[in-house]
C-alpha cells in the first residue's frame, strides 16, 4: 500500500519545464513524491487549488537584506518575510553587510543568523576582494555560499575591486560562476560633478550608460583571458544587451523587474529618490533593450535586488539620499502583470525565476517541481486584480516604488519544503529557513 501523504495540492494547473498540466502535487517530508491525479490518495492535509497555477517555487538570487550591521534598514527575518509574503521561495543575499561577508567568518554568522529564523530558503554571495582573492575557491564551496559576488564599481557598501588585475586574480581562482556589478569605477569618479544637487533624475547622466557598458566589456575580456564563467547582474542598457547577446558562452544576464517596468523619462518626477538605483532606472529606450535582450533569450534570470533603505534616508536631497528599493516582495505580481499584458509568457516567467537559477548555479533539487525536489511552491491566481500598497510591504522599510500600481497577477501562496508559510495574505507558518544545496559544493553529510 503506497504511504500517505503529508499533503496534497489538488486542483491547479501545474506549470513546469514540460508546460502547463491539471496535476496534483502530493508531498511527503519536504519534497515532492507524485505529480498526477491523487483524488484517491490518502493524505493528512488537502488543499484546494482549483483556478490558481502551481509554479516551481520562485528564486530571488540577488537580495540585500542589510544583517548585520544596517538592521534598521531591514534584518534576515524582515527580508525574508517579504520574500514568502511575495510568493518568493529562497533567495541569495548579497556581501555589503557591516561587517562585509568576505571570510568563512563572517559567512557563518550569517548561516547562524539565518537558520530556522529566516521565513525561506537561503545562500549568502561571498564578497571577492583583493584581500581574499586568494581564498576564493575555498569560500565559494562553504555550505551556504551561493558563489563570489564583486563590485567593480561603487555602490553601498565598502566592497570594491575596481582594477584589471584584481578582478583577474579573483577569476583565476573561482570554479563556479562569478557574480558582478558592472559599472566602471574611473568613469564614475570622472563624471561625480555631473550630479545635480536636489535633482535625482541627474542619476542616471552620472552613471552612464557607457560607464555599464565599458565594464561589462572589461568583465567579458578578463573571463575569457582566464577562463572563468561570470553572471552580470542588473543589466540597464540597449548596449549591455546587445553585447552580451555576442558572449553566451562565458557570461550569463540578470535583469531586474525595476528596469524592465519603470520609464526614468518620468519615474524622476513623480518618485524622486525613491527610484535612485544603482544603475540607474533609465529611459525608454534601454528598456525596450532590455526587453529585446528578455525577448530574444539573452536573459538567463531576473532578480529583484531588493536593496531598502527608510524613508527618512531615501528623502535627504539627492545625492545624498542612499540608492536602493524594496523589490523581493513585489517581483512576482509586477512581472505577473507584465504576464497578463501579453509582455511576457508563464512558460518564460518559470524559467527566468526558478529553472535559471538551477541552471546558472548548480542548485540542488530546486528549480522545477519533480518527484524528489523539494516541494517548493509558487502559487498564484492569474486572474487576481490588486492594488499594490505601501501597508502590503513586509519589509521594514515599509514603502515600495509601487505603491498604487494596479497589476493582474497576484502570488497567494508559498510553500518553502512542503511547508505552507504564506496563504491568502497571511504568515501562517513558522520561520524554518534552511541553506540551499548546490550540486558542485554540497555541505558534508548531505
Amino acid at each position: 500500500m503506497d504511504q500517505p501523504f503529508d499533503l496534497v495540492l489538488a486542483g491547479g494547473t501545474v506549470v513546469n519545464q514540460d508546460g502547463a498540466h491539471d496535476i496534483d502535487i502530493g508531498i511527503r517530508g519536504g519534497r515532492v513524491a507524485a505529480l498526477g491525479d491523487l483524488a484517491r490518495a490518502e493524505a493528512a492535509e488537502r488543499r484546494d487549488c482549483r483556478g490558481l497555477h502551481l509554479l516551481p517555487g520562485v528564486i530571488d538570487t540577488q537580495v540585500h537584506f542589510r544583517e548585520p550591521g544596517l538592521d534598521h534598514k531591514e534584518d534576515l527575518e524582515s527580508g525574508s518575510r517579504a520574500a514568502v509574503m511575495g510568493g518568493v521561495t529562497a533567495v541569495f543575499e548579497m556581501p555589503n553587510t557591516n561587517p562585509l561577508t568576505t571570510s568563512a567568518e563572517t559567512l557563518a554568522d550569517k548561516v547562524a543568523r539565518a537558520r530556522h529564523r529566516m521565513h525561506c530558503d537561503f545562500a549568502f554571495w561571498v564578497g571577492g576582494t583583493h584581500e581574499n582573492a586568494r581564498d576564493v575557491a575555498e569560500l565559494e564551496r562553504l555550505p551556504g555560499a551561493a558563489g563570489i559576488k564583486v563590485f567593480v564599481g561603487s555602490s553601498t557598501g565598502a566592497l570594491l575591486v575596481e582594477d584589471d588585475a584584481g578582478i583577474a586574480e579573483i577569476l583565476r581562482r573561482t570554479r563556479r560562476r562569478a557574480a558582478f556589478h558592472a559599472e566602471d569605477e574611473p568613469m564614475l569618479r570622472a563624471r561625480k560633478d555631473l550630479r545635480v544637487p536636489g535633482d535625482p533624475a541627474s542619476h542616471p547622466v552620472w552613471r552612464s550608460p557607457e560607464a555599464a557598458l565599458k565594464a561589462t566589456q572589461r568583465l567579458v575580456r578578463i573571463a575569457r583571458e582566464t577562463g572563468a564563467r561570470i553572471h552580470i547582474l542588473h543589466i540597464s542598457t540597449a548596449d549591455e544587451m546587445t553585447f552580451l547577446a555576442e558572449h553566451k558562452d562565458v557570461a550569463s544576464v540578470e535583469v531586474t523587474p525595476h528596469h524592465l517596468t519603470l520609464d526614468g523619462g518620468e519615474a524622476y518626477a513623480r518618485l524622486g529618490t525613491l527610484v535612485q538605483m544603482n544603475p540607474p532606472v533609465r529611459d525608454a529606450a534601454h528598456r525596450a533593450g532590455i526587453w529585446w535582450g528578455l525577448e530574444q533569450g539573452v536573459t538567463d534570470i531576473l532578480g529583484s535586488d531588493h536593496a531598502p533603505h527608510t524613508l527618512a534616508e531615501k528623502a535627504k536631497p539627492y545625492p545624498d539620499s542612499p540608492s536602493g528599493m524594496t523589490g523581493v516582495q513585489t517581483l512576482v505580481p509586477i512581472m505577473l502583470d507584465h504576464v497578463a499584458a501579453g509582455r511576457l509568457s508563464l512558460a518564460r516567467f518559470v524559467d527566468l525565476t526558478s529553472a535559471g537559477p538551477k541552471r546558472l548555479f548548480g542548485i540542488a533539487r530546486k528549480g522545477r517541481l519533480a518527484v524528489g525536489y523539494d516541494a517548493d511552491v509558487t502559487l498564484v491566481d492569474l486572474k487576481r486584480r490588486e492594488t499594490i500598497r505601501n501597508d502590503w510591504i513586509a519589509s521594514k522599510s515599509t514603502w515600495t516604488p509601487y505603491d498604487g500600481v494596479t497589476v493582474t497577477g497576484w502570488p497567494v501562496g508559498t510553500l518553502v519544503r512542503g511547508r505552507v508559510v504564506m496563504w491568502q495574505g497571511d504568515l501562517v507558518g513558522p520561520s524554518g529557513g534552511e541553506p540551499v544545496l548546490f550540486e558542485e559544493a554540497p555541505p558534508r553529510g548531505t
